[in-house]
């Protein structure tokens, strides 16, 4: 997507946000306000190139572009396949509950379905990478970061384009209708469904009419 955005014209920075992409070890001594700060630390290195920035993110990088957008300058944001709150089973639990499991098993499965039979481009999700278990102290984190969006979505005051798949078994559609009304007092919302996509909108069939979705709002709001 930011290759794409790129050529369009944007100048684009990809944030590897704390704890992401080295092993799940690392994940697991993050907490999320290294993830917020992660995005602080993007959006200043940006600042230096450009004076307009917009945050994109998917999934928990929705949740922070949304929560970083009430404490930072920005332009507006995209949020693609993000939650509004955790799928139930031992997500559910309270927080103090899962932070003292974590310290008995480490990791859960991301999911109960055998990996890739939720995407659409077979061969996409082929190099795809990613952590193959969801580390249980970060879902405790997530869960407090969740909560902190919550309560942040009616002071986010830009323009936001929500961006969801229909057939995204892992955060449910029902996600971004929540996120939108909750955005009570956003200048300008926009919510739009893809069809040939699961979680990872970004990666999946649909992918490009997502980055699309995305071009067409930041050509707009600018």
């Amino acid at each position: 997507m930011g290759e794409y955005l790129n050529q369009q014209g944007y100048t684009c920075l990809g944030v590897r946000l704390a704890g992401h992409a080295t092993n799940p070890e690392d994940m697991i001594r993050a907490r999320w306000i290294d993830w917020t700060a992660s995005v602080e630390d993007g959006y200043n290195l940006l600042r230096g190139a450009t004076d307009k920035i917009f945050l994109a993110g998917l999934s928990m990088g929705g949740v922070l572009s949304l929560l970083m957008s009430t404490q930072l300058n920005v332009a507006g944001v995209v949020t693609m396949s993000t939650p509004y709150f955790l799928p139930n089973d031992p997500r559910d639990y309270p927080l103090w509950y899962i932070r003292l499991y974590s310290r008995f098993v480490k990791y859960l499965p991301k999911s109960k379905e055998a990996p890739g039979a939720s995407w659409f481009d077979k061969e996409a999700f082929k190099d795809h990478i990613s952590y193959p278990q969801n580390p249980i102290r970060s879902i405790a984190e997530m869960k407090e970061l969740l909560g902190v969006m919550r309560e942040a979505l009616p002071l986010v005051a830009k323009p936001v384009l929500l961006i969801h798949s229909k057939n995204d078994k892992y955060v449910l559609p029902e996600n971004m209708e929540r996120l939108y009304d909750g955005l009570v007092n956003a200048s300008d919302k926009t919510k739009a469904y893809v069809d040939e996509a699961g979680h990872v909108v970004t990666r999946d069939a649909a992918r490009h009419q997502v980055f699309e979705l995305a071009r067409d709002f930041i050509q707009r709001i600018e």
